[in-house]
């Protein structure tokens, strides 16, 4: 009986092939995006789970009140790690200190090569599982050592034993390589993480990390954890929630600091905190995507369903006969599933042929490593039950739907459809292009709230602008020879340091005073030390007053302000007022535009610039505008190998890094695009179908109107008038849904675009327009035919 069924399938799909072609292509569509979305769900909830305890690995947050407002950050100050030791250690099995994952230079012998580094806690490669491959988890009790992963070890040792090996670390510290462990997965926090140094090794070497050791309110320092087994963190941070704040001096106390352990599963998806909670992050958009999939395949279906209801008529007799000669009407249910799961079946095989075409592009969209798991039984497995599945809902309606035809009245010829049974159609092709319409408002809103922040204004000029971070000590006192030589070869027109890079805040501080301060008004300002010529080489204006000046000695202790710290500070004709700062007098002698160096969806915050030649980490060059981009690199490239040949130059573009901050939601227009096309696609292939067999079942209608004398518009009129008013009240329906939800996310953005009108208009004209022009190339095939040709067939 199954075999009769399937070639029964099979000749009814070879007879159809139009409406087959359709349905198949169609599912295999919507069955692509949904294995897609489904592979990348995969991938953000297993993020992290490389670790072997991931669910008892967390890290420390920090949450403070300022002026009211509670804030949240990973910073935390360095006593906090002795305090846990000490006093909470029963609730921890594992407390790891370690500095900001961060680009060093690794060297050699020779071989000078930036790599990303860590300095963390013996103990952290055993809560992080590291996968051995030589040498041991424990390498880092050695105060002198380093562990490297395999692509680091490879590119330095090559198939050479890298075991007890000498390397330096910026040039200045030498360690011996007493482990290489297995490179991370892509779709972990530490991916990028090619070497770990200890934290011994850190604290020894730099004076501030030492002095640090008894400092609450230097925050500059990262806490990993991991809790014992059976343990929860709802527990453990009850009972560290006051770890600092008990310690803090009393004049502290009002900010009121907690600390929280967050679990790892949420550092990925769960990484936006609001008033001391998590208030969301990723998750938002696995849910949107999950919910986009269901309705992309949903359309799919709802294609299959109003082809087959369609040709209803066309399959009655069939129905009739199969009834008369006693088939029982869950026999026919079953053919007609049959049917549509081996047209499911054949999409299924079709949309991995997809997939695989889609998949590197995707990947390089959403910034992953995904692949199609060929080997993997439960993928199979899962495929086939879905495609089971996907046939079941998409047959169901028209399985029922065509069992419960009379046979009598099938037979006799007196069977007509009749008006109702075209309403389901109509309800599923509104819900349809609802779906779509929805989808193409939202990538609209999406791009033009990332090209309304694009276009915000950032104070400075970032056109041929570059920067290098100063790796190592060998960049330092070198400004002046560098500037000078790139100046006479005419490479560049300015050049600066800054200890922040120009896309970024590094250092945020407290502390500052000024007559008429609120006493209450807590100050936190983000802090950037610069050189004179910093102005110059950004084209940063000035407002009021000045800007730095060699001719002018006492600005080593003069101080630049922006608009927002005006505001935040509350005062009137800012310059030549002190602000007291560390026991020190700086008198402000301007104020420049608010520069956007941290989110551009966010306000600029306030800040200060004052002049320094020693706390900096940054080189920023105006390259000269009447030499091209190549041959000014290339002139920097060769300066610098002259003048720091131990350290490889590895420089960025401002423009190219500002643009870095629109990644996440460029990806996610991006990807909403490509599924927002592929809905009305989809949509559009039902539409056609339709038309189609509309244009086919009213032919002899449409042969009688021309004769008596029906204009070719006066038939596409009465063909398409149908259609048309239901994607209409599509639109009707998803402008409001698409509103609300659109609304609720532009919520998150404090620097937002507005829902303007036209956006809603656009998206229902295009809708209407694709309709009309898919319904005319069927409807005006059908009235240009000759009309005897038309009666004679009928």
């Amino acid at each position: 009986m199954i075999r009769n069924y399937i070639k029964t399938a099979w000749r009814n799909l070879l007879k159809n092939k139009r409406s087959s072609f359709i349905n198949i292509v169609g599912l295999a569509l919507g069955m692509g995006v949904f294995i897609l979305i489904a592979l990348w769900i995969w991938d953000e909830l297993s993020y992290d789970k490389h670790h072997k305890n991931y669910g008892r690995i967390g890290r420390a947050i920090q949450l403070q009140t300022w002026n009211g407002e509670v804030y949240s950050g990973q910073a935390i100050p360095r006593p906090l790690e002795q305090e846990l030791k000490t006093n909470y250690h029963e609730h921890l099995q594992y407390i790891v200190m370690a500095s900001w994952e961060g680009t060093h230079v690794l060297s050699h012998e020779d071989k000078n090569l930036t790599q990303d580094g860590i300095y963390m806690d013996a103990d952290g490669p055993k809560m992080l599982s590291l996968d051995i491959i030589h040498g041991s988890i424990d390498g880092l009790q050695d105060p002198s050592s380093v562990m490297l992963s395999r692509s680091a070890a490879k590119a330095f040792f090559g198939d050479e034993d890298p075991l007890n090996r000498l390397m330096k670390i910026d040039q200045k510290l030498e360690v011996k390589v007493t482990a290489v462990y297995e490179d991370l997965p892509y779709n972990t926090t530490f991916r990028n993480l090619k070497f770990i140094a200890p934290w011994s090794l850190y604290v020894t070497s730099e004076p501030w990390v030492t002095a640090a050791a008894t400092r609450w309110g230097n925050n500059s320092f990262q806490l990993f954890a991991q809790i014992p087994e059976g343990s929860n963190f709802a527990s453990v941070n009850a009972a560290i929630i006051n770890a600092k704040q008990n310690n803090v001096p009393e004049e502290d106390k009002k900010f009121n600091a907690q600390i929280t352990l967050q679990p790892m599963k949420d550092w990925h998806l769960r990484n936006e905190w609001k008033g001391g909670k998590v208030v969301g992050g990723l998750i938002e958009y696995v849910k949107l995507f999950s919910i986009i999939g269901v309705f992309v395949l949903l359309l799919a279906c709802i294609n299959f369903m109003n082809l087959s209801t369609a040709r209803s008529e066309k399959r009655a007799k069939e129905v009739g006969i199969r009834k008369t000669v006693g088939s029982a009407r869950r026999l026919i249910i079953a053919q007609f599933l049959s049917e549509s799961v081996l047209i499911a079946l054949i999409a299924f095989l079709l949309s991995i042929l997809l997939v695989m075409a889609a998949l590197p592009w995707f990947n390089d969209v959403a910034d992953k490593k995904m692949y199609i798991p060929w080997l993997n039984g439960w993928f199979w497995g899962g495929g086939l039950l879905f495609s089971i599945l996907t046939g079941l809902v998409a047959g169901s309606y028209p399985a029922f739907y065509l069992s419960s035809f009379n046979p009598l009245k099938v037979l006799k010829g007196t069977f007509r459809a009749g008006k109702l049974a075209s309403v389901p159609r109509k309800v599923l092709v509104v819900v349809q292009f609802t779906i779509s319409v929805a989808l193409v408002i939202g990538t609209i809103v999406v791009f033009r709230q990332i090209q309304y922040t694009k276009d915000r204004p950032v104070g400075y000029n970032r056109d041929r602008l570059m920067m290098a971070q100063m790796v190592t000590p060998d960049f330092y006192g070198k400004f002046d020879v560098l500037r000078a030589a790139l100046k006479e070869k005419n490479t560049i027109t300015e050049m600066s340091l800054s200890s922040s890079p120009l896309t970024d805040v590094w250092s945020n501080n407290g502390g500052f005073d000024w007559e008429g301060k609120d006493p209450d008004l807590s100050t936190d300002f983000a802090t950037i030390w610069v050189t004179h010529e910093h102005g110059q080489t950004i084209d940063w204006y000035v407002n009021v007053g000045r800007d730095f000046s060699r001719a002018f000695a006492m600005d080593s202790t003069a101080i630049i302000i922006n608009e927002a710290a005006v505001k935040f500070m509350g005062i009137k004709d800012p310059v030549g007022k002190v602000m007291k700062w560390d026991d020190t007098d700086f008198r402000i002698i301007g104020v420049v535009d608010d520069i956007v160096m941290s989110s551009p969806f966010e306000p600029v915050k306030q800040a200060v610039y004052l002049l320094s030649y020693d706390n900096v980490n940054w080189m920023n060059f105006k390259l000269n505008p009447h030499k091209s981009t190549a041959a000014c690199v290339e002139d920097i490239q060769h300066v610098f190998k002259e003048v720091v040949p131990n350290a490889p130059f590895e420089y960025k573009f401002a423009d190219s890094e500002y643009a870095e901050k629109f990644a996440q939601e460029e990806r996610v227009g991006q990807l909403a695009t490509f599924f927002a096309v592929l809905a009305v696609v989809i949509s559009s292939l039902g539409v056609f179908g339709l038309a189609s067999f509309v244009a086919e079942q009213r032919t002899k209608e449409i042969g009688i109107r021309k004769i008596v004398g029906a204009s070719i518009f006066q038939l596409w009129k009465l063909l398409s008038t149908d259609l048309v008013a239901l994607v209409f009240i599509s639109c009707v329906v998803a402008i409001p849904i698409a509103y609300y939800f659109l609304h609720e996310w532009l919520q998150k953005y404090t620097y937002r675009s507005a829902l303007s009108w036209w956006i809603f208009a656009a998206a229902t004209i295009g809708a209407l327009l694709i309709t009309m022009v898919i319904v005319s190339i069927q409807t005006i095939k059908a009235a240009t035919a000759n009309p005897v040709d038309s009666l004679r067939d009928e």
